[in-house]
């Protein structure tokens, strides 16, 4: 692989080639990407000296943490069952808050999500929406070029020097700032790793890389532009959370950031994504972990659905799922996690930011529109008559939608915090009652999941994390439900109730083949031979039929990426 920078050994200066007898040895520290356009701008020794700082400060404990969630469910799997944590009750029984909002996250009510490429950037920021999900994560394919250029393309918008032209020759560029939403940027998750920065040959957490060279080059950039623009500030969101004891982390990795860069603290505030059934029952430990960072906490509906599956694919019937398209948020435990969202935000002074509408809108079907407009317009109506302060949307059609159901119910106020929401207590039974769902599991709910997935991967595996795909908004947490559904169905020995037919892995190869041979009738035999089809086809069929459960689809995807 080429080099970027070459190796170096960098460090603090008690761990410098040359020190004293005895004292530590300098890292050695390898850039081995390949060349992206302006790494240099991003890649300073002084930016990767600071992540390779929160490395060697804080990659033990997440390497505990990590093993501690493969304990954690093993728990689940003897117990079938999970409940709020007995040691913490104090916690969530005292009177405490998070920090007061800063005035650029006090009106959250559309936030609008995506990557962080040019083009995306630009329309991100101008789409009306609030906020903007800068996405590292879910929705980026983390190739090096996407997560270098992703923190390049970040720089250059607070600096009002990013344009662009598509090869229609179609300009974009950004509306005054005033305008313009404000960023919140989502690194990777725990479990992720980024192998082409590496310390003593050890790959970084890409949770470090991406929060690291984001924090360094922009908060103090941000700080200064608050000065005359309320809406800027080094801002997260963060994602995949299984416990109170990883939001510790992320609390003292800020501290540990802000103390370096010599930022106050504070800066930092975090939005944290409850999309595990393992943070479910842990919302308030999580948020008094992060109370000094704290911004409130947010329904990531897919995640969590997926997080289900993973967690009691093994307890029984009880615990299968229907059909992904038939579990809505009304659904009794869907609906008993977004109460309990709200109450918990509330009572603690922070945000409750609803879940996704990802539908895209065709510019060529208008009854199709019009009735996928319906249900997001009911959707975001049902979330703002439930207390959310905000939610989120996929595409810049649907802001004006969410923005009129949440000015309706917010009127001038930036947000509902003073309302309690519902005030029915959420129980531990409550949460976890999936077969209460209703739905049943289905061939055509099936073919989805491969249709679905498979293109899904096909698309990542070429560098792209949002995927519209049958007038919808996929990312890594649709597809990941898609596969482990399906994982869940065969190793329960689903009966599918629309043929009578048993959920099997042949059955699944079978499909996953006419799926194929109806892509290739439909592309035509050039262009499916310029996907990467047949390496899709062996990454969906590894995480949904291998014996042993797959954690996450993008661990053996990333060997593949290059």
């Amino acid at each position: 692989m080429a080099t970027d920078q070459g190796s170096s050994s960098q460090g603090s200066s008690s761990s410098r080639p040359g020190t004293a007898p005895g004292a530590a040895a300098a890292p050695v520290v390898t850039l081995a990407g390949p060349r992206v356009p302006r790494s240099e701008e991003v890649l300073t020794p002084q930016a990767v000296a600071f992540v390779v700082g929160l490395h060697r400060a804080f990659e033990g404990r997440r390497q505990e943490l990590l093993a501690r969630r493969h304990t954690r469910r093993a728990e689940i799997a003897a117990a079938g069952t999970l409940d709020f944590l007995p040691e913490t009750a104090e916690i969530r029984a005292a009177d405490w808050q998070v920090a007061p909002a800063p005035r650029a996250l006090q009106d959250r009510r559309v936030e609008i999500t995506g990557p962080t490429d040019r083009k995306m950037v630009i329309n991100a920021l101008n789409s009306g929406a609030k906020v903007w999900l800068a996405d590292f994560e879910d929705a980026t394919s983390p190739t090096w070029q996407a997560v270098v250029s992703g923190q390049v393309n970040l720089i250059d918008a607070f600096e009002d020097r990013i344009d662009f032209t598509s090869p229609q020759g179609k300009e974009y560029k950004l509306k005054p700032a005033a305008e313009l939403a404000t960023v919140v940027v989502r690194p990777r998750g725990w479990h992720l790793d980024e192998s082409h920065l590496l310390v003593d040959g050890v790959p970084v957490a890409g949770a470090f890389f991406d929060f690291g060279l984001y924090f360094f080059h922009n908060a103090a950039r941000l700080l200064a532009k608050g000065e005359a623009d309320p809406n800027s500030g080094p801002y997260f969101y963060l994602p995949k959370t299984e416990s109170h004891l990883e939001a510790r982390l992320w609390n003292e990795v800020f501290t540990h950031a802000q103390r370096e860069l010599g930022i106050p603290h504070g800066t930092i505030r975090a939005t944290v994504l409850i999309e595990t059934v393992l943070a479910a029952f842990e919302m308030d430990e999580i948020l008094y972990e992060l109370r000094e960072h704290a911004a409130g906490l947010n329904a990531g509906r897919w995640d969590y659905l997926f997080s289900i599956v993973k967690n009691f694919r093994d307890a029984g019937e009880q615990y299968i799922l229907p059909d992904r398209n038939s579990v809505g948020m009304t659904s009794p435990f869907m609906a008993a996690y977004a109460r309990l969202l709200v109450q918990t935000c509330h009572r603690r002074g922070a945000h409750a930011i609803g879940g996704m509408a990802a539908f895209i809108p065709s510019r060529k079907d208008p009854e199709v529109n019009a009735a996928a407009l319906e249900k997001v317009k009911a959707d975001k109506d049902r979330e703002a008559g439930g207390g959310f302060d905000g939610s989120w949307v996929a595409h810049p059609d649907l802001v004006p939608v969410a923005r009129a159901s949440f000015d309706a119910v917010l009127g001038e106020r930036p947000n509902q915090k003073e309302n309690p929401g519902s005030t029915e207590q959420v129980t531990a039974a409550q949460l976890l009652d999936i077969a209460g769902a209703g739905g049943s599991c289905t061939e055509a709910g099936l073919q989805n999941a491969v249709a679905v997935g498979l293109r899904y991967c096909e698309a990542w595996l070429r560098g792209l994390g949002a995927v519209g795909i049958f007038n919808m908004m996929e990312d890594a947490a649709t597809a990941e439900i898609s596969r482990s559904q399906i994982w869940q169905w065969i190793n329960n020995g689903v009966v599918l109730a629309d043929t009578g037919e048993k959920a099997t892995a042949e059955l699944v190869r079978r499909l996953v083949s006419q799926e194929l041979d109806g892509l290739r009738a439909e592309l035509g035999d050039e262009a499916y031979a310029a996907g990467r089809w047949a390496e899709a086809r062996g990454l969906f069929e590894q995480v949904s039929l291998a014996e042993d459960f797959v954690d996450f689809l993008t661990l053996p995807g990333y060997a593949l990426l290059g």
